[in-house]
C-alpha cells in the first residue's frame, strides 16, 4: 500500500469517487431496491413499498436520490399518466455484481444465509457464489494477489460531503429477509466503516495508520474498529504489535469492495479516483470480473440469474 503525503488545500473541491458511492450504495434500502429490480424485476413505487416495508417519504427519497444519480429513470406509465415507473439504467444495471458479491457473502458468512438470493449460471447450470478474476490475464484473484495505491490527498476527502442518511432497515411486517442487508451493513452502512474496512483490504493494520489515512477523531475511530471486531470483520488486536487484522469474514467482502471501486469510476468518470488496485500477476489496474466456479467461464446479467429464495415457512 503506497499513499502520498499531500494535504489538500480545498477538502471538498472535487467529489471523491469512493465517498459519494457509499453514501449512494450503502444503504441497506437502497440496495433493497436495487435488488428487488433485479430478482423481481420491481419498477413501480407501489411493488417497492409492498415488499420492502419502507415508509413512503422515505421510499420517495431514496428513490430520487437513484434517479438523480443516474442509476434509475423514471419513465411515464402510460401517455399522459401522472404515474411513473423506475427503470435501471446502464449505471444502474452495472451495480449487478455488485449485488451478487453481497449476497454471496451473506450466503456464506451469516446466519440467515441460506434465505439468500441464489446465483445460477445458466451456461453450465452451476449454482452458488462466484470468484472475482482479472479482466487483463484472466486469472483469479483474491486479497493476496493485489496491491492497493492510495491517493492520501483524496482519502481525506472520504469524510467529507453529504450528511450521511439513517441506515436503520426499513420498518414493516412484509420486509423480506433476502433484502435486509444487515450483516453487510456494518462495513458499507457508515462511510467511517467502509473507510476503515477498505483501508484494511489495502493493508492498513494499526490504529495509526487509519486514522493518518482519514483524518479521523481518536474517539471515532475506537468506536468503528470496535463495531468491525464485533461484527467479526476485523480481529481484536492482542499481544504487542497491536495490529487490526481482517479475519476470514473480513477478507471475503473483498469482491464487493474491488466492485464498489470499479462503480465508482464508472459512475464519476471525470473525478480522480482515491485509490487504484493492481494485479500483482500482470501488473494491470484490476478490472474486476466474476468467473464461474463450474466451469470458469464468465458470469454476468446475460448469462447468469439471481433466483430468489422461498418465503420463510
Amino acid at each position: 500500500m503506497t499513499r502520498s503525503n499531500t494535504v489538500p488545500s480545498d477538502r471538498t473541491a472535487t467529489v471523491n469517487p469512493v465517498a459519494a458511492t457509499l453514501d449512494l450504495l450503502g444503504d441497506r434500502l437502497t440496495l433493497a431496491l436495487l435488488g428487488h429490480a433485479f430478482v423481481s424485476g420491481t419498477t413501480r413505487f407501489n411493488q417497492w413499498l409492498e415488499l420492502t416495508g419502507a415508509p413512503s417519504s422515505v421510499l420517495t427519497d431514496r428513490l430520487q436520490s437513484l434517479a438523480a444519480a443516474g442509476v434509475l429513470e423514471r419513465s411515464p406509465q402510460s401517455a399522459g399518466s401522472d404515474r411513473h415507473d423506475y427503470l435501471l439504467t446502464d449505471l444502474g444495471t452495472a451495480t449487478w455484481p455488485i449485488l451478487v458479491c453481497i449476497w454471496s457473502w451473506q450466503r456464506e458468512w451469516t446466519p440467515e444465509g441460506a434465505w439468500q438470493p441464489d446465483l445460477v449460471h445458466d451456461v453450465c447450470g452451476h449454482r452458488g457464489p462466484a470468484v472475482i478474476r482479472c479482466g487483463s490475464c484472466g486469472t483469479v484473484v483474491t486479497t493476496h494477489d493485489t496491491d492497493i495505491e492510495m491517493d492520501a490527498e483524496a482519502i481525506w476527502t472520504v469524510t467529507s460531503g453529504a450528511r450521511r442518511r439513517s441506515t436503520r432497515g426499513p420498518a414493516g411486517k412484509n420486509v423480506s429477509a433476502d433484502m435486509q442487508f444487515n450483516a453487510v451493513m456494518e462495513a458499507l452502512g457508515d462511510r467511517w466503516s467502509g473507510a476503515i474496512t477498505g483501508l484494511a483490504l489495502a493493508g492498513a493494520r494499526r490504529f495509526g495508520e487509519f486514522r493518518s489515512a482519514l483524518d479521523i477523531s481518536p474517539t471515532t475511530l475506537t468506536d468503528r474498529l470496535a463495531r468491525l471486531c464485533a461484527a467479526q470483520i476485523l480481529g481484536h488486536p492482542s499481544g504487542t504489535d497491536r495490529q487490526y487484522r481482517l479475519t476470514h469474514r473480513g477478507r471475503a467482502l473483498f469482491g464487493v469492495f474491488v466492485f464498489l471501486i470499479r462503480w465508482s469510476t464508472q459512475a464519476f468518470p471525470e473525478a480522480p479516483g482515491p485509490l487504484r488496485i493492481l494485479h500483482r500477476e500482470c501488473g494491470a489496474i484490476l478490472h474486476p470480473e466474476l468467473q464461474c466456479r463450474g466451469c470458469d467461464g464468465p458470469v454476468d446479467r446475460h448469462s447468469a440469474r439471481i433466483e430468489p429464495m422461498l418465503p420463510h415457512p
